[in-house]
């Protein structure tokens, strides 16, 4: 359906393209820290109860009740006494049980291991059980679960898979080092690192750092396989650094440290396919971009119903995509300044939440100050639209079998732009475009539509206007 929309649409409105906000970011709380307890990321609680998880690195795990939003209470900690003396630098949840990626990967100096965590009772969370690899070097970079396996992305090590059926004890099954000659054929090994990854149907979709992407069948977890790799060529001889991944569909989101956001066709493991590639830095364009980027995209969240993803983005701090046409995601909004001297490491979003943790750094970008941000955004989905003023729009036919006029030429509006977004009957947003208001109208095609209800959202200037329309085709 949405390519037949955007086929339909792009008749009228050419595909919105250039740099504009199509969300409101408001910040609720701030959850402060020292840099001696620095907040790597967190994690709304996913069985829909008001806490929040938030790996705190040196001071372990620490779990806030945030019914209040704008006072987020601190009712558990779980310092790093209980987790083998290994420091948490992320963390995933599965049902009751929270898996924290343990050991500092900055230092070194720590081995990469895992701890499972009963959180069925939030405010009262206990270790079930610690892990570490016997080698006492990389740390780990993060964690994520599916079935009865653990993934670990093991830095330097690669990809280590526990069994964690018992979650009293987790058991070792494998480890996986990709080869680190690619796309490099003289690689710097320290610069090869698992360090973000997806996981589904067998597969881990792995962020190898200079490595690039790799894709690794699970499905025997005793044996490891890599079946598919993939390095974007314009970073060829340059640095670059794939950080975290995030999986819908066939379509991997990824976060290109200073290049931004890549997507990527996975349907081929063997053939992954570049779709587009979303370069705000212009990062190919000096070797040195990588110490003087103003942005480090790291971590991803998606707003599935809105087409929104969160990267979180270092000096940047935060920015907002518009990727409901993977084609050409678009630049839809960011949070904070260049110039505030903090910058972001983790991201997560949770209904209209998104939560952007700040770290203690020098290098690639100086940050002072840790911690945790509460924000609330006001996306683009038709439920978060409100109230409509009534601006003197007309729509119609409606219902349509053939054509939809779109007029406001009446209403007086000639200056400046005209945003159309269309939503499906679900409130998903499937489109966004825009055309000059001098034109006073447009034409749009539904005969390629399916039968049924859309929503149109139409901006003008500061004024917005929506309307139900049925399309029926004969």
């Amino acid at each position: 359906m949405i390519v037949l929309l955007i086929s339909a649409l792009a008749l009228c409105f050419p595909l919105f393209s250039s740099s504009q906000d199509c969300l409101r970011l408001s910040e609720q709380s701030d959850i402060t820290s020292t840099c001696s307890a620095i907040a790597m990321t967190m994690e709304h609680d996913q069985m829909g109860r008001p806490f929040l998880y938030v790996a705190n690195k040196e001071a372990g795990l620490r779990i806030y009740d945030i019914s209040d939003i704008q006072s987020p209470a601190l009712v558990q900690g779980i310092g790093t006494e209980m987790l083998e003396g290994l420091e948490v630098m992320n963390l995933s949840q599965d049902g009751n049980f929270l898996y924290l990626a343990l050991g500092n990967f900055f230092s070194g100096n720590q081995p990469p291991g895992l701890a499972i965590v009963d959180v069925s009772a939030p405010a009262n969370a206990r270790v079930r059980d610690v892990w570490a690899y016997s080698n006492p070097t990389q740390g780990a970079g993060v964690v994520e679960v599916a079935g009865q396996y653990a993934y670990l992305g093991a830095m330097g090590h690669g990809l280590i898979t526990l069994d964690i059926a018992n979650k009293d004890d987790i058991e070792f099954v494998s480890l996986f080092t990709p080869d680190i000659a690619f796309p490099s054929p003289n690689p710097d090994p320290p610069k090869y690192n698992a360090r973000g990854m997806a996981v589904q149907d067998g597969l881990v979709y792995l962020c190898y750092d200079a490595g690039g992407i790799r894709i690794i069948d699970v499905s025997n977890p005793n044996q490891p396989e890599e079946i598919g790799r993939y390095s974007n060529p314009a970073l060829d001889n340059l640095p670059r650094a794939y950080n975290n991944a995030l999986l819908r569909g066939n379509l991997l989101y990824v976060s290109f440290d200073y290049c931004g956001l890549e997507i990527l066709d996975v349907s081929n493991p063997g053939n992954i396919a570049p779709v587009s590639w979303w370069n705000p830095w212009n990062c190919q364009s000096n070797p040195l971009n990588w110490f003087s980027s103003p942005g480090h995209t790291n971590e991803l969240a998606y707003d599935e119903s809105c087409g929104l993803l969160f990267l979180s983005s270092g000096k940047s701090d935060l920015q907002v995509v518009d990727v409901s046409n993977p084609a050409q995601p678009d630049h839809c909004g960011s949070f904070g300044s260049l110039d505030d001297g903090i910058g972001s490491w983790g991201v997560a979003s949770y209904g209209d939440k998104v939560f952007l943790s700040y770290v203690c750094s020098f290098i690639p970008f100086a940050s002072t100050r840790t911690g945790v941000k509460v924000l609330a955004y006001d996306g683009p989905c038709i439920t978060g639209v409100g109230h409509a003023e009534n601006i003197g729009l007309r729509v119609f036919p409606n219902p349509a079998s053939s054509t939809l006029s779109v007029n406001w030429e009446e209403a007086g509006f000639v200056a400046g732009e005209v945003t159309l977004q269309v939503f499906g009957a679900q409130g998903q947003r499937v489109a966004r475009y825009r055309v000059p208001a001098s034109d006073g109208s447009c034409q749009l095609d539904v005969k390629l539509w399916p039968s049924g209800v859309y929503w149109l959202v139409i901006h003008i200037g500061n004024a917005l206007y929506t309307q139900k329309v049925t399309v029926n085709l004969r």
